[in-house]
């Protein structure tokens, strides 16, 4: 657990009211709030026919794919950086 102070932030996801609680600042909250309606609502018109358990599924399996893309390019620059700081030459 973490000793810093929670922000409380009052949040709509695909027409639903959430309060997120969380060490984030509200601006962060809200913009990450943003981010998954956005995605469900982009999920949705493309597929119209899902209940909003599935389409809250499909969206997160999404999110964690681009995230998981993002980390391993992450991981491969941050080793990169670390070899050329290093003198190696991989690449």
């Amino acid at each position: 657990m973490t000793d810093e102070p929670k922000t409380r932030v009052s949040v709509r996801i695909y027409g639903q009211d959430y309060t997120i609680v969380g060490t984030e600042s509200p601006a962060h909250i809200r913009l990450v709030a943003a981010f998954v309606d956005d995605k469900m609502h982009e999920f949705s018109e493309r597929n119209p026919v899902l209940d909003v358990p599935k389409l809250a599924v499909l969206t997160a399996v999404n999110i964690a794919n681009e995230y998981l893309k993002l980390k391993e390019e992450y991981d491969r620059l941050a080793a990169k950086l670390r070899r050329e700081k290093g003198g190696e030459d991989d690449d």
